[in-house]
């Protein structure tokens, strides 16, 4: 009966295979003899295509991997688990890291204690898009002696999602831009104290000639005087400038302020050339909004911009300012119950607005928009609006003493420059009896 059974399933398995012969050549019989040998030969024809096309890949990868490692600036790669891949020449210069070499697979906080990198790391791979970060980096050290020799530099990190949960990280150092920056700051303002007293001598002189010279010359010595006046305004402006960059909080002296009554107090101000002008001013908003600030700097941050909008608004024009409080849009999305508001103030004018172009640069010190916007307004022979370029800089620098930002914007309704205040430290009624 076994042998029996044996030769059963023996008999079986050879019709099977008899069976399956036969359907398969049934089928390939299908193809004519070109398609045949086609099939046959091909298949090593694609495996060489195959291989040429990896090795063309690999020397691709090869090469990028070789420009970055090469590349002026320092760029690293970690994984999922923030565990760092791989990193150039530039970025182990950078961040200090000796005990790491290539080929190593560890934790990036092990090799680089940076609290502001592993952020944006994490928010990168979160949000899913591009993040920017500037920060003063401090290298770890072993010992205290190796803590004096190593110097602090500024990064500016750059971190861009990649596919499976890795991040690439490009870093730039700022530290020799930012030392630049300095000395050459150093330096204007040096130029600045030396003028001054210069300039004030030439005042004292043109005063003096003015009652002394003829009629028919008076006009050029009032014009001479008014130059002079430019030019101790710009020198001001300047060391103005330089002294809230260097020490922003020793120059403010902050108490509660209602922000309302200030802005109607720089109208009362402004309204003899807003007549002349024919501009109106609409003040709407929330009453009775306190902050914490110094009140002669923000009456320079609204003089200066409520007065902007005046001379680019055209007859017969409106500057709107509207007062609100909001919570952040970064507390809004923790849901945090606590959560400090911050007041937006948004100065809108009747005018043709900014030039596309100019608004990245709007804040620069110096910078110098468009004429075109001036144009539009006052002709081309009027120089009446030519500016010292230092107003909206100081305004910026003004409102970053005061934890403050400013947006230039060109408002999609009216069409006009839309600059738009967030302030931070809005201060509740009581708060506000209590200080009094």
């Amino acid at each position: 009966m076994l042998l029996l059974g044996i030769f059963i399933g023996l008999g079986v398995s050879i019709c099977l295979w008899v069976w399956y012969n036969i359907q398969f050549n049934r089928y390939f019989g299908r193809f004519d003899y070109s398609r045949r040998k086609s099939f046959v030969v091909g298949w090593p024809y694609k495996f060489s295509r195959l291989k040429e096309r990896q090795q063309c890949l690999e020397q691709q990868l090869f090469s990028l991997q070789n420009l970055l490692e090469n590349a002026p600036i320092g760029y690293l790669q970690v994984d999922e688990e923030n565990q760092l891949l791989w990193c150039n020449q530039q970025a182990r210069q950078m961040l200090s890291l000796e005990k790491w070499q290539p080929g190593q697979v560890r934790l990036l906080l092990e090799v680089v204690r940076s609290y502001e990198l592993d952020r944006l790391i994490e928010k990168t791979r979160d949000r899913y898009y591009s993040q920017e970060k500037e920060w003063v980096f401090h290298p770890s050290c072993e010992n205290a002696e190796a803590m004096l020799e190593q110097k602090s530099v500024v990064l500016r990190a750059t971190g861009l999602p990649l596919p499976q949960g890795q991040v690439g990280v490009f870093l730039e150092n700022r530290q020799q831009i930012l030392e630049i920056s300095q000395s050459r700051d150093r330096a204007f303002s040096d130029l600045a104290h030396e003028l001054r007293t210069p300039l004030t001598s030439m005042r004292l002189v043109v005063e003096t000639l003015q009652d002394r010279v003829e009629p028919s010359i008076v006009r050029w010595v009032n014009l001479l005087l008014k130059e002079v006046d430019r030019l101790i305004d710009l020198v001001q402006s300047w060391l103005d400038l330089t002294r809230l960059e260097t020490n922003p909080s020793t120059q403010l002296n902050c108490h509660p302020l209602e922000i309302k009554a200030l802005i109607n107090s720089v109208w009362d101000t402004l309204e003899p050339i807003a007549q002349r002008q024919t501009v109106q001013l609409s003040l709407t908003g929330i009453e009775n909004i306190w902050v914490n600030a110094d009140k002669s700097r923000l009456h320079q941050v609204f003089f200066n911009l409520i007065h902007n909008s005046i001379k680019y608004s055209p007859p017969n024009g409106v500057v709107r300012v509207e007062v609100s409080v909001n919570i952040s849009l970064e507390n809004k999305n923790q849901d945090e119950p606590n959560a400090s508001p911050f007041l937006e103030i948004n100065i809108i004018d009747s005018g043709v607005g900014f030039a596309q172009e100019d608004l990245p640069y709007i804040f620069q010190r110096f910078y110098r928009g468009d004429k075109a916007r001036s144009r539009s307004i006052k002709g081309d022979g009027d120089s009446t609006l030519d500016g010292s370029g230092l107003g909206l800089a100081i305004v910026h620098q003004i409102l970053s003493a005061h934890g403050g930002t400013i947006k230039a914007m060109n408002h999609p309704q009216t069409g006009g420059a839309w600059l738009q205040i967030h302030l931070p430290q809005v201060m509740a009624e009581s708060a506000v009896q209590n200080y009094i």
